[in-house]
């Protein structure tokens, strides 16, 4: 069985519900599930008539000519009128299983008639079980007890979102990670209806009327191979349905009006996205803003509480394949594309020229530095990373000149992360299946460590979001297994970090490397630490 994970994200502490709502299927949410499954379903009728429709056509292109033609159409008149061959009941062969009197009651056989429970009468039974005195258990009480202790969320826990495909499935898999107990498990998953590209959490509720629309919530968005961004509660288990759908899907009785007139439209417009979503970025300041990016070459605004696209921008002219809003200067997007430039544009101001940088391949990734606002990061198809500063934007593309460069993979640089907390902390991930660590100083920077996780080719590489945790490293690729890297264990980190890490004198630090317990090869890469660990001396001396 094939699997790999495309993208991963974490949940800071203290979000999740500490016991998760079962999902319920009430009357309210079935009509709300019809209107919004509604599209799907028409589409589903539409091509199933057309698949019909061209079955008739080629029923007709190859049919028989001259005499078997004839017979054929007499046979098929036959039929149709309901003309069938007579059977001979007097047929020896038939005679023998009395098929005359097959269907005829034995009215005199003898003997008691025996029910498949005949003494039951004779059973004591009670309408309730509470009224039965030998049932001491009221119904179901441990069960329920037990799966709720099972659910629990605690405030120590950290969520990891994981979009996963195995075989022709996908799915988002939400685990909890207790880092404190080395425990990394599946807690929940999500049905997804596409391969997924990315996943971003969102601290407010979408489409939830029970709560106040700017209350704080713990939702996810999620785009895919599919035009639509699908966004869903965590805090709801084994839910049927998303809380709402970004874009064409979200309004069925308009698309079914449009769809008497011509198909859906692969026309890049300002409503709806028409081809894969490759990039989400949620505002942290202006909590109701989405922004998502796609190969149909534009970035879209979302309105989350009312679940409408607030405005188009058409910045590239290829696909769009990475978001980042500014920290402070909240209303400003960096966009990054297959156009091999990047954008920092104020979305107030959609006529204004914004700057430009160019590169030298197609943009993987891009982020801001969260230690100065001034600079930011661009990942490239390469393995290289550029670094630059926003207040030296060039006159056109081809004139840009980062602060520096850095090869820091020799294929595609698939992934990478700057840490939140420790200055300077960068990890990177590649299609070369490595991961590495880089210590980012004034003169440039310098790596610490390069690992093989056994993850196979690297998707994804996020540092925890909180202070407690910041060392750690989520990391996840192409054989589907999702593994978080203790890098605070590791000899090397910890000698370039020291200032951020308490070293007691004398204490022997065992590496952490923390996967699901039932995944076997997470099992084989924490027994065989040690061995990689001295594999890697190699990638430290280059330092």
């Amino acid at each position: 069985m094939s699997s790999m994970i495309t993208t991963s994200a974490w949940v800071p502490r203290g979000f999740a519900a500490p016991f998760p709502a079962k999902y319920n299927f009430d009357e309210a949410e079935f009509e709300r599930i019809a209107n919004l499954a509604k599209l799907q379903l028409d589409d589903a009728n539409e091509d199933l008539k057309e698949a019909q429709g061209e079955e008739e056509e080629d029923e007709d292109d190859n049919a028989p000519n001259g005499e078997e033609a004839a017979d054929g159409s007499d046979e098929k008149a036959a039929a149709q009128n309901g003309e069938t061959e007579d059977i001979d009941l007097d047929d020896a062969d038939l005679k023998q299983y009395d098929l005359e009197h097959y269907d005829d009651d034995d009215e005199d056989a003898e003997g008691q008639r025996m029910d498949m429970f005949g003494n039951i009468k004779s059973l004591t039974y009670y309408e309730s079980n509470k009224d039965d005195p030998y049932i001491t258990i009221p119904d179901g009480e441990d069960d329920d007890e037990d799966e709720r202790e099972e659910l629990q969320i605690l405030s120590s826990d950290n969520l990891l979102l994981a979009a996963k495909v195995e075989d022709e499935l996908a799915h988002l898999e939400v685990y909890v990670y207790e880092d404190e107990a080395d425990n990394l498990y599946v807690h929940h998953d999500i049905m997804l209806p596409a391969i997924p590209l990315c996943v971003e959490w969102l601290d407010i509720p979408v489409s939830k009327s029970s709560v106040e629309k700017d209350s704080v919530a713990n939702f996810v968005a999620i785009g895919t191979m599919d035009p639509d961004i699908e966004v869903w509660d965590l805090d709801t288990i084994d839910c049927m349905y998303p809380n709402a759908i970004l874009g064409q899907g979200s309004n069925p009785e308009e698309e079914e009006k449009r769809k008497k007139k011509k198909k859906k439209s692969k026309k890049a417009n300002d409503e709806y996205h028409v081809d894969a979503v490759l990039s989400l970025a949620a505002n942290r300041k202006h909590r109701n803003l989405l922004a998502s990016a796609s190969a149909d070459k534009t970035v879209k605004l979302w309105d989350l509480h009312t679940t409408k696209c607030a405005k188009s921008y058409s910045y590239h002219t290829d696909k769009v394949c990475s978001l980042a809003w500014h920290s402070i200067e909240s209303t400003v997007l960096l966009s990054g594309s297959y156009d091999r430039t990047v954008v920092a544009a104020d979305m107030r101001a959609p006529e204004a020229k914004a700057p430009r940088w160019g590169v030298e391949s197609d943009v993987e990734n891009v982020r801001w530095d969260p230690h100065d606002p001034n600079f930011f990061y661009v990942s490239t198809e390469n393995g290289i990373i550029h670094y630059h500063d926003i207040r030296n934007a060039p006159s056109n593309p081809t004139a840009t000149k980062p602060v520096w460069t850095l090869q820091a993979h020799d294929e595609s640089l698939s992934s990478f992360d700057i840490n939140a907390h420790i200055p300077g902390y960068m990890a990177t991930g590649s299609t070369d299946k490595t991961v590495k660590l880089w210590n980012i100083q004034p003169t440039g920077p310098a790596m610490v460590v390069s690992r093989n996780l056994d993850v196979g080719k690297v998707f994804s590489t996020n540092f925890a979001p909180d202070a407690e945790v910041a060392f750690r490293l989520a990391v996840a690729g192409s054989k589907g297994t999702m593994h978080v890297w203790d890098t605070s264990t590791n000899a090397a980190v910890r000698q370039a970090f020291a200032h951020k890490i308490s070293n007691k004198a004398g204490e022997e630090v065992r590496e952490r490397l923390i996967g699901v317990e039932e995944d076997d090869n997470s099992s084989e890469g924490e027994d065989g630490e040690g061995g990689e660990e001295n594999g890697n001396a190699e990638s430290m001396d280059e330092d």
